[in-house]
């Protein structure tokens, strides 16, 4: 495994207003643990550190400390980065956790899962490809970390899924994850589900109801005879005539 070369020195300045003027200056305040040794404060240069970050982007690496004070060249050592802390605000980092490690000796660390291929279930329409698990634990001798593993999903079909179980992890490494647990898998996306679903559904037959005419219109309605109403006869004969009154 590729061994990168920071620098770091000793850092002597501790509380927060020191800890923020030293971030103001352009350094990392960091600290440095394991092993037989009390953890030690140190700083790190966050120019070189995040430019060492950007060419490893992705990758797993193990950091070769150049331990000095001052001009005093003092240790250099092998670690590992263990934790970042960044600002909720600006994002920046604000401080590292250095674990320090010895190469005759078994370590655990998380290393990427990279898809390779083309899933033949992508093809079909709707279908997406899923990644679930984009790293893994492993343990292993620090000249036998990989910088990533690679998962061959070239065979997946529709429902099909790559398992802890079906990795093919380098000589000399090991896992204690769930062999279960799914790395990736071909699916059916949420909307294509639903526009499937939608357009093998019957169509509904729509009942066509009457509107109900208003009471105000209902009653002037009612009072004009219907269109097709036969008319009183011509020849109908009239109400007959009042008897005259005796003289």
């Amino acid at each position: 495994m590729e061994q990168v070369t920071l620098d770091v020195q000793v850092r002597n300045l501790k509380g927060s207003q020191r800890m923020k003027d030293l971030r103001k200056s352009g350094m990392i305040p960091a600290v440095v643990y394991g092993g037989d040794q009390q953890p030690m404060s140190v700083q790190v240069t966050r120019g070189q550190y995040e430019r060492i970050m950007r060419q490893h982007s992705g990758e797993s690496f193990i950091f070769h400390l150049q331990l000095s004070e001052g001009e005093k060249k003092l240790a250099d050592f092998p670690a590992l980065m263990r934790a970042t802390q960044f600002d909720p605000v600006s994002d920046l980092i604000v401080h590292l956790d250095f674990l320090r490690i010895f190469m005759d000796k078994e370590i655990s660390l998380r290393v990427p899962l990279i898809l390779k291929g083309e899933a033949i279930g992508i093809k079909k329409p709707g279908a997406t490809l899923e990644q679930l698990l984009r790293e893994i634990e492993i343990f292993c001798l620090p000249k036998d970390v990989p910088q990533h593993i690679d998962v061959d999903v070239s065979g997946l079909d529709i429902h099909a899924s790559v398992h802890v179980s079906d990795l093919k992890l380098p000589s000399g490494v090991r896992t204690k994850m769930d062999p279960g647990a799914a790395v990736a898998a071909v699916v059916f996306s949420t909307r294509e589900a639903e526009a499937t679903t939608a357009e093998g559904a019957a169509t509904p037959e729509l009942e066509v109801i009457k509107e109900k005419p208003k009471d105000d219109k209902a009653a002037a309605g009612a009072a004009k005879p219907a269109a097709g109403a036969a008319k009183p006869a011509a020849g109908a004969a009239k109400p007959a005539a009042k008897p005259e009154a005796k003289k």
